[in-house]
């Protein structure tokens, strides 16, 4: 096989979209949170209430990243800190009503930026390349468990 350059492209892509979806947020009048603290958003609008552990998993950022994010969103006054009334040890981070709010606003900008991010596919396109993302992201997975490691980004 050929050299690839499959790991540049994701990297290159994924700085551009960050800058686009930034101006996307502050075209939308969204200058409160940033990308990055969107995607902690955008769990927690999807599932609220859950233990800081699940959030890590499913925005997939390092626990030690998130902790310093979520300060930052809790001093906006975007989420909450809650002790689990099960477990005192588990801290569960909930959105607070000014950032459930914002969800329609976000969903525009999102909707915008699939627009962009796929403009010129048809759908069995996006379908095969989502798929093939998946199982790239499977494969990096796949051998960060096997070397012992886990939510380092």
């Amino acid at each position: 096989m050929q050299k690839t350059n499959g790991g540049f492209l994701i990297t290159k892509i994924k700085q551009i979209q960050g800058r686009v979806f930034e101006k996307l947020l502050s075209e939308h009048g969204i200058s409160e949170f940033n990308g990055a603290q969107g995607r902690i958003l955008f769990v927690l609008w999807e599932r609220d209430d859950i233990p800081i552990r699940e959030l890590s998993e499913k925005t997939g950022l390092a626990k030690t990243t998130l902790t310093s994010m979520l300060d930052r969103l809790e001093k906006s006054g975007h989420i909450v800190r809650a002790f689990d009334p099960a477990d005192r040890r588990t801290v569960r981070i909930q959105l607070t009503k000014h950032a459930r709010s914002l969800r329609e606003k976000y969903d525009e900008v999102s909707a915008k930026m699939s627009e962009i991010f796929y403009g010129g596919f048809g759908d069995d396109e996006i379908l095969a390349f989502e798929k093939a993302l998946g199982k790239v992201l499977e494969n990096l997975i796949k051998k960060e468990n096997e070397n012992g490691q886990k939510n380092h980004s």
